[in-house]
């Protein structure tokens, strides 16, 4: 979900193109988000795959800032990535068309198998993404990051209690201080649960619905919203809110929950305090996973690369690195994590995570504890009550373009 600037990318994509010469046979060529990795994980794939193989890899590193955009050189280019790391609607997308390869796990050690770090509740989303009940949607692909969507905000200009809704977003006290992730999909699937906020509590119809089934009648109701909210609206941001927010120039950001903790540890050296919310109508959980793209070439090294990714002591670093929360939470690594995670002293209030690392009591350490009460920081792992009224976003299919129209309508009427 981080993202570069195009100068940036221009200069890996040249880079990369020089690099397709070389040997594939000895390349593991990745396709990952902008400042998505820790840095020295990534250095020291290339020495363990030696390590653990005996054979040399050159890691080729590609980074993207637009998923469809990096879809498409798979799609349309047939470029021949090893591992792409979508989010979870291009997963699916991917999954429908056949452009994804099952990850053959036997081509790894049994020594080194970390792919069983995956957290359950993560296999259990990423099975809703399958496109029919015959496929096993843990077979394709391995979760990387996943969170939430909410509002960052400045309690120095705003209360809590006025971000317990979406509504928020119509408030003429924040006239020209809010900022909008430029991320139409996001902005709608927050949206549409507010706009039928009345039907949920009744029972007519469920978040998932709401989410997953894009009606004109769903998208006409959100534009109204934003349309509604323009004089609120301040600018529609990609990477820049966190700035904006830290000089006071914006009061509030609907973002997502990684870039909310990145915003808040950057303020807070300045001495401004940042906080998240997620709304009582409920949000979207979203997950970014890799893959193994159907043209890939080295498909040996692809899966120790996802298999490394797994591992907890790279998650726990990728997390330090860059503010969102890895899948990893499985039997393997819960213990591991929440030895470094669980913090009665700074987080003192506890959240349910039992979604997240199970029901069963937790030996760390040589303390038991209960996932029901953990000591976590609430950006990072909200309570199960707030997970329970988060859905997951889907691929759009042909109703892709009804929200782009919409998308660009709100654009123009600024």
């Amino acid at each position: 979900m981080k993202k570069l600037s195009v100068l940036v990318l221009a200069v890996a994509a040249v880079l990369f193109t020089a690099c397709n010469h070389a040997d594939r046979a000895h390349q593991l060529k990745v396709l990952n988000w902008a400042d998505y990795i820790n840095p020295e994980v990534k250095a020291n794939f290339e020495q363990w795959y030696f390590d653990h193989t005996g054979e040399k890899v050159e890691l080729v590193y590609e980074m993207f800032d637009i998923n469809e955009t990096a879809l498409t050189k798979i799609e349309v280019g047939h470029e021949d990535y090893d591992v792409f790391c979508p989010s979870e609607y291009i997963i699916e997308r991917m999954l429908k068309k056949g452009l994804v390869q099952p990850i053959q796990k036997e081509l790894v050690d049994d020594s080194i198998y970390y792919f069983d770090n995956i957290s359950p509740f993560v296999k259990e989303k990423f099975q809703q993404m399958a496109p029919s009940a015959d496929i096993t949607v843990s077979d394709y692909t391995a979760g990387y990051m996943w969170g939430t969507t909410g509002f960052i905000f400045n309690p120095q200009h705003v209360n809590a209690e006025d971000l317990h809704s979406w509504a928020a977003i119509l408030n003429p006290k924040f006239e020209n201080r809010i900022l909008m992730k430029d991320a139409f999909r996001d902005v709608y699937s927050v949206l549409v649960l507010y706009a039928f906020a009345d039907q949920i509590e009744k029972g007519e119809v469920s978040r998932e619905e709401l989410v997953r089934d894009i009606t004109p009648e769903r998208v006409e109701a959100v534009k109204a919203i934003l349309l509604q909210a323009k004089d609120q609206i301040c600018g529609w941001e990609v990477d820049f809110g966190k700035e904006e927010m830290t000089k006071g120039k914006a009061w509030m950001n609907l973002s997502w929950s990684g870039d909310a903790q990145f915003a808040i540890e950057e303020a807070a050296e300045m001495d401004v305090m940042l906080d998240y919310i997620i709304p009582e109508e409920g949000s979207n959980v979203w997950f970014d996973g890799w893959v193994i793209p159907k043209y890939a070439k080295n498909v040996k090294a692809a899966t120790y690369f996802i298999d490394y990714m797994c591992k907890a002591e790279n998650a726990l670093a990728n997390m330090d690195e860059i503010g969102y929360v890895s899948c990893a939470g499985g039997e393997k690594a819960a213990a591991e994590i929440l030895a470094e995670m669980n913090d009665e002293e700074e987080w003192p209030e506890t959240v349910d995570a039992s979604y997240f690392f199970g029901d069963e009591p937790i030996e760390v350490e040589d303390e038991i504890l209960d996932p029901h009460a953990l000591h976590l920081n609430p950006v990072y792992y909200a309570d199960k009550s707030i997970i329970d009224r988060c859905a997951l976003m889907h691929d759009a299919g042909d109703a892709q373009e009804m929200l782009l129209e919409m998308w660009n309508a709100i654009k123009l009427a600024r």
